[in-house]
């Protein structure tokens, strides 16, 4: 369904390639998809067309695109894993926030509004956490962020919704992580926190050995109604 375009960076000095998947009528809201650590692959291809089929612009930069360019990989291959922890080692996130928000600006202007939201993975649900702190995006969503609690000095520049999935066995978010980020989000006005109990990172990928069909459609069900109701 969708197609790789070249999208200007924040400064004009550049270009980057993103994921473009378009509905078949007029999109009147746009969601931009931020990849895991294996890039923008056919599970983040996979969550941009259906983003389209609902009706949205969805848009998914390839954020390591400094660094190499088409990341494109398998988490269940353990030699890809491993090349995707050493890509997140080297990627620069505040950077990567500025790309994001160049998507910002872009699909504004395409859709001819402000109602853009966005919904990371893994990496992406940190950076998802990022991007409403930073921009003027209007609703976010985050599945098992990384490192949100190192985040939270950041929380009183959030204007619009955030949602936040946190499965409860997530081998990269530890117990701690997870109690700061409830002490410090749970009295938010605009942050929802979900716990998925005995869930592990990467529940909700599209594909591949990580996937809890129950839980990703249940997280993916609120994710749906949020945008509705906040990019409406």
């Amino acid at each position: 369904m969708g197609t790789i375009e070249q999208m200007k960076s924040l400064n004009g000095d550049a270009e980057f390639p993103c994921y473009v998947a378009r509905p078949e009528s007029e999109a009147s809201a746009a969601i931009i998809v931020i990849q895991e650590i294996f890039g923008v692959n056919k599970g983040i291809r996979a969550k941009c067309d259906h983003w389209a089929s609902k009706g949205y612009l969805a848009i998914a930069p390839d954020l390591f695109w400094r660094i190499n360019e088409g990341t494109d990989l398998d988490p269940d291959v353990e030699p890809e894993f491993q090349q995707a922890l050493t890509l997140m080692n080297e990627f620069d996130q505040d950077q990567g926030i500025r790309d994001i928000e160049a998507v910002i600006h872009h699909a504004q202007t395409e859709i001819g509004s402000h109602k853009v939201g966005c919904v990371g993975y893994c990496l992406g649900g940190r950076l998802a956490f990022m991007t409403a702190c930073r921009t003027d995006i209007r609703a976010s969503v985050g599945y098992y962020g990384v490192g949100i609690d190192g985040l939270l000095g950041e929380k009183h520049a959030i204007a619009h919704e955030v949602l936040l999935h946190i499965p409860t066995a997530d081998g990269f978010v530890p117990a701690d992580a997870q109690a700061a980020m409830h002490a410090g989000l749970d009295d938010h006005p605009k942050v929802t926190l979900y716990d998925y109990e005995g869930l592990n990172h990467g529940f909700a990928a599209e594909f591949g050995s990580r996937r809890d069909e129950q839980a990703a459609t249940l997280a993916d069900s609120r994710t749906e109604a949020f945008f509705a109701e906040h990019l409406a």
